[in-house]
């Protein structure tokens, strides 16, 4: 069975979790990997994804190395779309603007 796999970064603005991971993980990027099989006996070329995960550095004795947290697809879309929802009041904060937009 041939594979194979593609990585991406995605941003988290908050904090987030992974369901099974009781940890909170920090806002920033993380790298997302993707495998993908090859499907076989089609007459043109096909992938199944069999996995995704997120990497997120190590904590306590695993301090220098990333792990390797799996996690659904759809779960990761459905996290980045609420990462996303920021509530109205946070948008017009008058902390949230830059200095630039304060002199005006």
């Amino acid at each position: 069975m041939k594979t194979r796999s593609s990585r991406s970064t995605v941003t988290f603005f908050r904090p987030f979790t992974l369901v099974g991971n009781p940890d909170v993980i920090p806002a920033g990027d993380y790298e997302v990997l993707i495998e993908e099989e090859r499907l076989e006996g089609r007459g043109f070329l096909a992938y199944r994804k069999t996995a995704t995960y997120v990497l997120v550095a190590g904590k306590g004795g695993r301090a220098g190395r990333m792990e390797k947290l799996e996690v659904s697809g759809t779960d990761l879309e459905t996290m980045l779309s609420q990462d996303r929802d920021i509530p109205e009041n946070i948008q017009k904060s008058d902390a949230a603007l830059s200095p630039q937009e304060d002199l005006k």
